[in-house]
């Protein structure tokens, strides 16, 4: 395992995911994070815990690309990052997102856009990992 690459990837994913989720958040999304605002936390107890959210993240990216290097079977890494990163969209999804909807009186379509947005975002974040990551011994 390419443990120097490993760690370009995830660092590089972690940057992209902290612009990629600006954009979705405080843009794209923004209309239907307003019309649930009853179930979230006020925008300045987000900006208080952003910290905490962005080290975890760069944990769970970590974890992210690691997991890829484990199951990497040397082909196009892009492709198999793409759909490693769906694969790893749908667990997020059925473990955690879909609880979301459950749980917290979010509507219907902010629910589906959250679902829509994990796949896209972890099929891109799995793009970058798998463009980034080689084993050692494979020319980069």
């Amino acid at each position: 395992m390419n443990f120097a690459r490993l760690a370009a990837a995830a660092l590089i994913a972690w940057i992209v995911s902290i612009g990629i989720g600006f954009l979705v958040n405080a843009v794209l999304l923004r209309d239907l994070a307003l019309a649930n605002a009853a179930a979230l936390r006020p925008e300045a107890d987000v900006m208080g815990n952003l910290p905490v959210g962005f080290a975890f993240l760069l944990l769970g990216f970590f974890a992210f690309a690691y997991a890829f290097a484990k199951g990497y079977e040397g082909g196009n890494g892009v492709l198999e990052g793409i759909r490693f990163g769906v694969v790893v969209a749908f667990i997020v999804i059925g473990f955690g997102v879909i609880w979301q909807f459950v749980v917290f009186p979010i509507s219907p379509a902010f629910g589906a856009a959250i679902v829509i947005d994990s796949i896209v975002e972890l099929a891109i974040y799995g793009a970058i990992v798998g463009a980034i990551y080689r084993p050692v011994g494979l020319p980069a």
